[in-house]
């Protein structure tokens, strides 16, 4: 019985080790071929490239999977992936380890999640994994049973169309982790501040800084999942359309 095809690719490139883990975790449940940026590409959202060339090669990293490494953004790798370099269409694309978060309103920022939502309307299975750990060195194998077990769910199981998965896994070894819990995307923002800063030259450059502002307490949002030890999974549809809200506008236009 033929093993199913698993694209992998994420937005930190493609030697960081939140991809190298779920590359190891997808190699256990199917065949995997690896098309990720050859550089970091984080908070790139949708962006494709446009108005630059792009090459590619496939290099030699631990594993019997074929590794590619674009130099792209994440959306450009699921777009070339497509185009040149699998063998068909892909049973599933999955997209991370992300090293940090991408709950709530980070989402729209999240070159990972964007990697998905571009197979997603491909018509193709994609799930988004994100750890909450920033660091180089974090523990990605905590989360590995309920990586695997949502992946051979959604394989049994697929996705309607038009739906992918931003799956947020805390921070906590896995008998810490209390299950999984199918979230809606907080209420929260970034308030953001540019720092102003002088260079040795006596310029003025800026440095983007700001703090992550929750405003939702709700026991069905994903950060307050997060924040009780669960790994959140938030359904995400990429039709931004706000369908309550057609027949109002309608008449207060047409009034």
């Amino acid at each position: 019985m033929q093993k199913p095809l698993i694209l992998v690719t994420n937005d930190d490139g493609i030697t960081a080790p939140g991809i190298r883990n779920l590359v190891n975790f997808m190699s256990e449940i199917g065949d995997v071929i690896v098309v990720a940026p050859n550089s970091p590409q984080s908070g790139k959202g949708h962006a494709i490239t446009i108005n630059s060339t792009l090459t590619y090669e496939e290099i030699q990293l631990e594993g019997s999977q074929k590794d590619y490494a674009l130099s792209g953004t994440p959306v450009d790798c699921v777009k070339f992936a497509l185009d040149k370099i699998l063998p068909r269409r892909p049973d599933l694309v999955v997209s991370g380890i992300n090293h940090g978060s991408n709950s709530s309103i980070n989402v729209i920022y999240s070159g990972t999640m964007s990697a998905a939502v571009e197979a997603g309307m491909e018509g193709l299975q994609a799930i988004g994994f994100s750890l909450l750990d920033f660091s180089w060195e974090a523990d990605f194998t905590q989360g590995k049973k309920f990586i695997q077990k949502i992946v051979r769910n959604i394989l049994e199981n697929p996705l309607p169309k038009g739906i992918v998965l931003n799956v947020n896994i805390p921070n906590l070894k896995e008998n810490e982790i209390k299950g999984i819990k199918v979230c809606r995307q907080a209420d929260a923002k970034w308030e953001e501040n540019f720092d102003e800063r002088i260079n040795p030259h006596g310029k003025k450059y800026f440095w983007l800084t700001g703090y992550f502002n929750n405003m939702d307490s709700g026991k069905d949002a994903d950060e307050t999942a997060l924040t009780d030890g669960f790994v959140s999974i938030v359904p995400v549809k990429f039709d931004l359309t706000a369908h309550e809200y057609i027949a109002e506008l309608s008449e207060i236009l047409n009034d």
